[in-house]
């Protein structure tokens, strides 16, 4: 598909206003010089990218399409400074961004120049997403080295073709350099979709809906801020009377027909657009009470399949998504309902500790608001890593433990017998949670589960609105002494 072909596809028609000016030709190699000539006459075109703005579901975007016909696609100093004046152009004129690469990467025969010029792209890039404003990618068949290494792969969303060819180092120099050919499948978009290098693969006729989705959200005013209420106070169930019992709870969490995380902001949302990924965790966009909002979730896998543990890939991708809800000044949501984190010599390499380390500083760290909800199983390191928060909202069967009952009780007794009277001891429940300072608010369950889903998507709903109208400086000043006294007072601070 050409450049214009895909545009044809994505946008309201006649809305293409083109940004492009007129390139050079002034190259002192005749036989580039005719490779350029050939290249013009076949596509009809001056250059291997088309920028401009125009409009998609009455939207303004701004645009940069790759043309693999002219050359390659690939990227010379000429195709370089266009691309880097329409992201600058993007980013004056406050507009979302949307790139379509398909190339074979730098353009060999400018050699070091063009290559350079991928850090002035990728400059403009970080300036635009430092603006605030959303740049998505969609890359197409194949999408190559510097492309594919800098502005390529820059985006809130990167999207890309089924089947597309995606890599730094190309087949044909690969064999050449290492003796053997390469794998196709290391370099297919559904290789690295797998490995949570992408965020979607979204066939061509499919992409203008799921663009105009996510430019629902990302594009979506906040709704007008009232002065917040005084924080909410911790909603204990009505009956049973007393607090639930701790083992009886981590029963209940796990049975098969427990609300899923998925089946929750479903029903909270006024849109959903959940994004790929075949792991324990859900990533996504949201609108809640009109509000955009960016979402990391922990989802239970169906009855017959085994549940998935957190790895060192998920927790890598919560930070992403963290790091670019702060950038587009979204609301941060987690969900957290784990069996815990994948304990493996893989996962050991794969340095999942040191992600879930990670995680902690960058949600303690976030400027932007952050409301977590603890759903159901809440599984030592794996479920922590989602757990900082302005506020946190707690199922009335959701527990948080540093390992399993089962696992405490191999620890302590060297058995797995004592797991009701390990969880009953180590204060693991949602009712004991708000004594160590970790919940704000629990969320009865009875009846169930219609009663639970209903009420904690409206207990979502009002507390965001109510972080969204603190003031920064205040919400985290809050934070910062939430954290500090996690866990609850210390011996020396009870009285005697």
């Amino acid at each position: 598909m050409t450049a214009r072909q895909l545009l044809d596809l994505l946008v309201d028609p006649g809305s293409l206003h083109s940004w492009d000016e007129p390139v050079g030709t002034g190259y002192a190699d005749p036989a580039y010089r005719d490779a350029l000539a050939r290249a013009r006459e076949r596509t009809g075109l001056d250059e291997a990218v088309l920028t401009g703005r125009a409009l998609l579901d009455g939207r303004p975007i701004a645009l940069v399409a790759g043309e693999f016909g002219f050359l390659g696609g690939s990227i010379g100093v000429a195709t370089a400074e266009r691309i880097t004046r329409a992201v600058e152009r993007a980013t004056a004129e406050r507009l979302p961004l949307l790139a379509l690469p398909v190339s074979g990467g730098t353009r060999m025969q400018e050699g070091s120049a063009a290559f350079l010029c991928m850090v002035r792209v990728t400059a403009a890039v970080h300036a635009h997403r430092a603006a605030g404003l959303p740049y998505l990618t969609y890359l197409r068949n194949p999408t190559m080295g510097g492309v594919f290494a800098s502005w390529g792969t820059l985006g809130h969303l990167v999207l890309a073709e089924p089947g597309a060819r995606l890599g730094f180092l190309g087949p044909r120099v690969y064999e050449e350099l290492r003796g053997e050919p390469l794998p196709p499948a290391v370099q297919r978009a559904e290789t690295l979709a797998a490995h949570g290098r992408l965020d979607a693969i979204v066939p061509p006729e499919r992409l203008r809906v799921f663009l105009s989705r996510a430019l629902t959200v990302l594009t979506a005013p906040s709704p007008t801020s009232h002065p917040a209420p005084s924080p909410s106070p911790v909603s204990l169930p009505a009956a049973p009377a007393a607090p639930p019992d701790a083992w009886e709870s981590v029963l209940l969490s796990r049975r098969p027909d427990r609300l899923s995380a998925l089946e929750l902001l479903h029903h909270t949302a006024d849109l959903f657009l959940p994004l790929d990924g075949d792991s324990a965790l859900v990533r996504g966009l949201a609108l809640i009470g009109g509000r955009p909002v960016m979402v990391v979730a922990q989802q239970r896998q169906g009855p017959d399949q085994p549940e998935l543990p957190v790895t060192a890939a998920d927790l890598r991708a919560v930070r992403r998504q963290a790091r670019i809800a702060e950038e587009l000044g979204l609301p941060l949501l987690t969900v957290v309902d784990t069996t815990g984190a994948e304990l493996s010599i893989e996962a050991e390499l794969d340095g999942v500790a040191l992600e879930i380390a990670h995680c902690l500083t960058t949600l303690v760290g976030l400027r932007t608001p952050v409301l977590a909800v603890l759903l159901g199983q809440g599984s030592g390191g794996g479920a922590l890593a989602l757990l900082p928060a302005d506020r946190v909202l707690a199922a009335q069967h959701a527990w948080l433990a540093p390992l399993p009952p089962e696992g405490a009780s191999a620890i302590v007794h060297r058995d797995g017998d004592h797991a009701p009277q390990l969880a009953r001891a180590q204060g693991i429940t949602a009712t004991d949670l708000t004594t160590t300072g970790l919940v704000d608010q629990v969320i009865p369950e009875t009846p169930y589960p219609t009663d639970l889903r209903d009420r904690l998507a409206t207990a979502i709903t009002t507390a965001l609105t109510e972080l969204a109208a603190l003031p920064t400086p205040a919400r985290l000043s809050a934070r910062a002494t939430r954290n500090r006294h996690l866990g609850g007072p210390t011996p020396a601070d009870t009285p005697r």
